[in-house]
């Protein structure tokens, strides 16, 4: 069983670019500034790890690119019309099996039952969830889980009568609550699913050496108010070992600076 994504082919626009995007929450004396002036690209079929300190606004961050919730200044310009997102927590629907969860936005999107089922059945073929789609949630493991909630948000990138779209695939810290040998598994599956899908990724982490291993480009913010102090390109023809200790450095710095302010 075989499934098409959109792919980056055709598509010359940035999957995503945000300038000059700032994030304000409250008003007057208990404002807090999230975001401030950040400028980012990612481009067609591009991995871009965005990392930073806990608090930093990566998470808000992700959440404006996706629309759930609209930015106090600035501009995010998207060529997709619907994000997919996948979080730390699976957050499938429990009384669904696996091949109906990944059906789901298929059935949203104005699929027909046959339609949405192959492609389903594809989706979890390529997550290798083949033999899982009768299963419920609970009877998953977490691991098992986070695949079915990649294949339900790749399902959301489909359109009805259109397989060349620009994808875009958000992430936000999706492997930080599993067991360090099943996270290194999902990491090296996602490589590979990502390699074989042209889907553009924005992942949000605070591993260095998780961002190391999976982005193509890293982007370093610092601490509140977020803003984009550093990237790296070229990533995984770097030496791994090197650039970990030199992001982790500059985290550091961003980190201590922060709590001297």
């Amino acid at each position: 069983m075989t499934t098409t994504l959109p792919g980056p082919a055709a598509v010359t626009s940035a999957a995503v670019h945000l300038d000059r995007v700032q994030k304000v929450f409250g008003t007057g004396g208990n404002a807090v500034q999230a975001l401030d002036g950040v400028d980012l690209t990612v481009a067609p079929g591009e991995f871009v790890c965005l990392l930073g300190a806990s608090g930093c606004g990566k998470s808000t961050l992700l959440n404006l690119v996706a629309g759930l919730d609209q930015p106090s200044a600035g501009r995010i310009t998207l060529s997709t019309s619907r994000p997919a997102v996948v979080f730390q927590e699976a957050a499938l629907m429990p009384w669904l099996t696996a091949a109906r969860n990944v059906e789901l936005p298929l059935r949203l999107a104005g699929f027909g039952r046959a339609e949405r089922r192959e492609k389903a059945a594809g989706l979890l073929e390529l997550v290798r969830l083949g033999g899982a789609g009768s299963k419920r949630p609970h009877e998953l493991s977490g691991g098992m889980r986070q695949r079915v909630a990649l294949a339900r948000a790749l399902a959301a990138t489909h359109r009805v009568g259109s397989d060349d779209q620009q994808s875009l695939l958000l992430m936000d810290e999706p492997f930080a609550a599993l067991d360090a040998i099943t996270r290194d598994v999902l990491q090296g599956e996602l490589m590979r699913v990502w390699r074989s899908t042209g889907t553009s990724v924005l992942f949000v982490t605070h591993d260095v050496r998780e961002a190391v291993r999976l982005g193509q480009r890293v982007v370093l913010l610092s601490s509140r108010p977020g803003r984009v102090v550093r990237e790296w390109r070229d990533v995984q023809s770097s030496d791994a070992e090197q650039l970990a200790e030199e992001i982790t450095a500059d985290l550091r710095e961003v980190i201590s600076t922060h709590a001297a302010a």
